[in-house]
């Protein structure tokens, strides 16, 4: 069949490759892809938002199945766009309509969400820009640290954490009067500060019906230790050593299995991946956020580890079938590292030349290619990845790749994983 997945990153170079292993798959397409996905399928000069020019070519190349990988379409509606133009059922779209997908879109609308059906979350409040004088008092009847997030769509980097009032003040100001999360910051949700550990849970769901994959835990912070401010992720590890079955079996009870039956209650129409971002705190599992689509950088991690055919298991969204598929993983554990532009999650330099070994799990993210020269084009330029009998193996296989790219300004944290590392 004729397949075609939008996006760019790091997600969608593995999901291109976990795509093309399926007997499944006759010619897959990328939109707008990278140079690594363009050595697994045809890459298509078409950007993620066009959804006329998508809706064009899926008619004229027969494609049979359409894999949204990033939020931003899945936000605006590129379900709903596809289901009103009545192309469905014969291109299946992976990923939820564009209510569904506010469970990643509106911070606000998640914790309602979350609220009306009993799934366990910090408690919170939300403010607007003419709401300054009631968050300042908020701020001051309470005590830090403060969590402050921007209502909407970020790219990971909408969420601030300090424990001094006045700086939960400026930063809250920064947000809703200075613009800077544009839109995304133009509503404010500050949150009660849970501790604890972070992992992160997902599962693909027909909207009734859930499989679990592989957990995973990603490193957001840029600097080792977990300091500095937070990216859009520097690495992950899958399996999560503290991820016993018995806690398994608390979050697909408290969480999962209510998360789909008020997707069921409330009438949302939701094909596609969910993303649970979990506190471990208390020895209970908070959830975090919601991401209606697979993580990034867990999904390079996530996908070494599915041994399922993946485009059965989208199909099955469509069909009715998902009950009787069969999740089959691999006991291999396996782990990836962020290759970031010097400066990154600030400002960076682009255009950096980057040579680069042939290897199969060394995901493109932030690159270009400009006649034989491939070069660097964002902050997060790839993610070298590796597996091995434990966690130890994998980050020293993932890191031991990592070295071998070479790119001025390169960086990369040299710990991820460093809890479960014997030293």
């Amino acid at each position: 069949m004729n397949i075609l997945l939008l996006g760019s990153g790091g997600r969608e170079h593995a999901l291109a490759w976990k795509l093309s292993r399926s007997p499944l798959c006759t010619n897959l397409f990328i939109a707008p892809g990278n140079p690594g996905t363009a050595k697994l399928g045809t890459n298509i000069p078409i950007q993620i938002n066009e959804f006329d020019r998508i809706r064009q070519f899926v008619t004229e190349n027969q494609i049979e199945l359409l894999v949204v990988g990033p939020e931003d379409p899945l936000v605006a509606g590129i379900y709903d766009h596809f289901e009103e133009a009545g192309m469905l059922p014969r291109c299946p779209v992976i990923g939820p309509s564009a209510r569904g997908a506010r469970l990643e879109g509106s911070k606000a609308f998640a914790k309602a969400f979350m609220q009306r059906n009993g799934i366990p979350t910090a408690a919170y409040s939300e403010f607007t820009s003419n709401q300054i004088e009631a968050l300042k008092n908020h701020i001051h009847a309470h005590s830090g640290p403060y969590v402050l997030k921007a209502d909407g769509l970020a790219a990971g980097k909408g969420v601030v954490i300090t424990s001094e009032p006045e700086e939960a003040i400026r930063e809250a100001e920064e947000m809703l009067l200075g613009g800077r999360f544009g839109k995304a910051g133009s509503r404010l949700v500050v949150e009660q500060f849970l501790e604890g550990i972070e992992f992160s849970v997902f599962v693909v769901t027909d909207g009734k019906h859930w499989k679990i994959l592989p957990e995973a835990k990603d490193y957001k912070r840029i600097g080792e230790g977990d300091t500095g401010p937070n990216t859009g992720g520097m690495g992950a590890i899958s399996p999560v050593p503290f991820v016993s079955p018995e806690l398994m079996k608390t979050v697909e009870e408290t969480i999962i299995a209510p998360t789909i039956r008020g997707l069921e209650l409330e009438g949302i129409t939701y094909k596609g991946f969910i993303y649970f971002g979990l506190m471990l705190c208390g020895g209970k599992p908070w959830v975090i956020e919601y991401n209606c689509r697979m993580g990034d950088p867990e999904t390079e991690v996530v996908m070494l580890r599915l041994r399922s055919d993946l485009v059965q298991l989208f199909l099955s969204l469509h069909q009715g079938t998902l009950p009787k598929q069969e999740i089959l993983l691999d006991s291999m554990a396996a782990a990836t590292t962020v290759l970031a532009s010097a400066g990154y999650p600030g400002d960076i330099e682009k255009g950096m030349p980057i040579e680069a070994p042939a290897a199969d799990w060394l995901f493109h993210a932030g690159t270009k290619r400009e006649g034989e020269q491939l070069l660097t084009s964002g902050g997060r330029v790839m993610m070298a990845s590796g597996i091995g009998q434990d966690i130890q193996e994998a980050v020293a296989a993932s890191q031991k790749l990592a070295e071998q790219v070479q790119f001025k300004g390169k960086y990369f944290r040299r710990d991820i994983g460093y809890e479960f590392i014997k030293p």
